[in-house]
């Protein structure tokens, strides 16, 4: 069902159907079936700095993938088994994604930033069979590789070294026909695993059918996507479910070219760069990274800018975020929500008249969000509880990988319980609190850090923030803020106390930071999240040990900038 822009929401959530044939695989939606009707569509095309930007066809991509299943077959890869994936935006990324649906394989992405103990734990604990990497994977994974015996291949997009195959060589010894597997809708197509925010990281395996999940999600947030020019780029890693499931695949399915880049540190001036050379007319921009955009001034009066639209997500976009982009780049910010376990269910679309500043958006067509305490039970309308997603749904994971019992304990009844605080106004929006461990206890107050951080991200002096409870003997916790300032503002005490009475006077009395800490950067996740159990690890060993003098924690500020 396509979502026509001339529909109400009420309408289109109220009409909405999910119908996903009997017969469904991702190899065969973004590739083969628009390469029987128009074989020389472009799909991707990738940016080079140099100027010496590429392009592929689907009929290329057909070719290309079916020649790299048949390859892998010949190395005694099964259906089932599971092939990682550790590769920048390339078109070698989107050939093996199809090549491993299209012969019945489970594709497990991994990001290029992991290190090599990370690594080795996705690998072990997935009992990957085979893996395509690039010479930059490869370094990564030689302090490992003897401690894999079930990784019997190693395939190189960089060509072939010792006992490493060389992606080309394997393409060009195979032939470009094969039968697509017979796969259905819940048959195991892919396996990511959870960022690793709150705990160890689990493979959330989900069925064929969360592609077709996605779409109604892409055309909210996109707004009509596809319409006529409509071509999509995203600054986040395709390893991650947000650039695989938000961008990539449902795109390719719906026969939009997407761009990719070279695997870089992010950098505003390029991503203006990519978005205006290359004509980008649809983007799915993390927070993280819209935030690192306003430190370009007047971008519009440098770029040709073209955006129709802007989705982000994995994190909190927050007002004034919100509002900046509103401004500065003349679009509506498209805010949606998911998990690793159960994405895009969420949406903003001001399009369809679902955009509140603040407020993450709406249920999008088809899917069932709503605000559920602990024993899953729907709560009233300004009541804060845990976003929970009914079952069934397309995009709802099949299983944590070899973990039942975290399955289970994922669930309350049929509700999908996100582990995530939101609160739903009587219009129907729903906000985001932060993660149920987030939540800050301070004088007998629950204060979520996501409206903190959100507040702190307006000041003219701040980048990027996050707010995390220490421990403290009198109120529980206080609020401690770990800053990250915008080039040019130097940390001072002044400054520290500036910020304070930023957030003070604009929230509550009881919501300020106390504290606040400069740092040269954040942790964070490979996927732009905030790791702010690494935050609060910190501020409790500071409690701990006693570096605090008192009359820092009275001035609340701890002093040199940290990493």
């Amino acid at each position: 069902m396509k979502l026509l822009l001339q529909d109400s929401y009420d309408a289109l959530y109220r009409d909405f159907r999910w119908d996903i044939p009997a017969r469904f695989n991702i190899g065969d939606v973004i590739c083969d079936a628009w390469a029987a009707r128009e074989p020389d569509r472009v799909c991707l095309q990738h940016f080079d700095p140099g100027g010496r930007h590429s392009s592929l066809t689907y009929g290329e991509l057909k070719d290309r993938s079916d020649s790299l299943a048949n390859a892998l077959l010949a190395l005694g890869i099964k259906r089932g088994d599971r092939v990682a994936l550790l590769l920048p935006q390339s078109f070698e990324t989107v050939v093996a994604h199809a090549a491993i649906y299209k012969m019945g394989g489970i594709a497990l992405p991994l990001a290029l930033l992991f290190g090599a103990e990370a690594l080795e734990y996705r690998l072990t604990v997935s009992g990957a069979h085979a893996i395509v990497t690039n010479s930059f994977g490869l370094e990564r994974l030689a302090p490992v590789r003897d401690g894999l015996p079930g990784l019997a291949h190693v395939i190189s997009i960089d060509g072939a070294k010792g006992d490493v195959l060389g992606f080309a060589d394997l393409v060009a010894a195979h032939p470009s026909r094969l039968t697509v597997a017979d796969t259905g809708p819940d048959d195991p197509a892919l396996m990511i695993f959870t960022s690793g925010t709150t705990g160890p990281p689990k493979g959330a395996l989900h069925g064929h059918r969360v592609l077709a999940g996605h779409i109604p999600g892409m055309q909210f947030a996109h707004e009509g996507f596809p319409q006529p020019g409509d071509r999509l780029w995203t600054p986040a890693d395709w390893a991650w479910a947000g650039g695989l499931l938000n961008a990539l695949l449902p795109s390719l399915m719906l026969g939009v070219p997407v761009m990719s880049s070279p695997a870089q540190k992010f950098d505003p001036h390029m991503a203006f760069r990519i978005m205006a050379e290359m004509d980008i007319r649809n983007a799915f921009i993390p927070p993280t990274a819209l935030r690192l955009l306003k430190s370009v001034e007047n971008p519009r009066s440098i770029y040709d800018l073209k955006l129709r639209t802007i989705g982000s997500a994995g994190e909190a976009l927050g007002r004034e975020t919100y509002e900046w982009a509103h401004a500065t780049l003349g679009v509506s910010v498209n805010d949606f929500y998911g998990q690793t376990e159960c994405n895009f269910v969420l949406s903003s679309s001001a399009a369809f008249g679902v955009s509140k500043p603040g407020a993450i958006g709406k249920p999008v067509p088809g899917h069932k969000v709503a605000i559920v305490d602990s024993k899953g039970r729907v709560l009233p309308a300004g009541e804060a509880g845990q976003i929970a997603i009914q079952r069934p749904d397309p995009v709802m994971f099949l299983g944590y990988w070899q973990d039942e019992k975290a399955t289970e304990a994922k669930f309350a009844g049929d509700w999908l319980l996100t582990g995530d605080l939101g609160k739903q106004d009587a219009e129907g929006f729903i906000s985001f609190v932060g993660r149920d461990d987030d939540v800050i206890t301070s004088s007998g107050y629950r204060i979520g850090p996501s409206e903190i951080e959100d507040c702190l991200g307006g000041h003219p002096a701040v980048q990027m923030a996050a707010a995390v409870g220490k421990p403290d003997p009198v109120r529980t916790e206080i609020v401690k803020a770990y800053v990250v300032l915008i080039p040019g503002h130097e940390p001072s005490l002044a400054l520290a106390e500036n910020i304070r009475d930023w957030v003070k006077t604009r929230l509550s009395m009881h919501e300020y930071p106390r504290e606040v800490e400069f740092v040269d950067a954040l942790p964070l996740t490979t996927s732009g999240k905030v790791i702010r159990r690494q935050l609060r690890e910190r501020a409790s060993m500071e409690v701990e040990a006693g570096e605090l003098e008192a009359g820092e924690l009275e001035a609340g500020f701890t002093g040199q900038p940290a990493t």
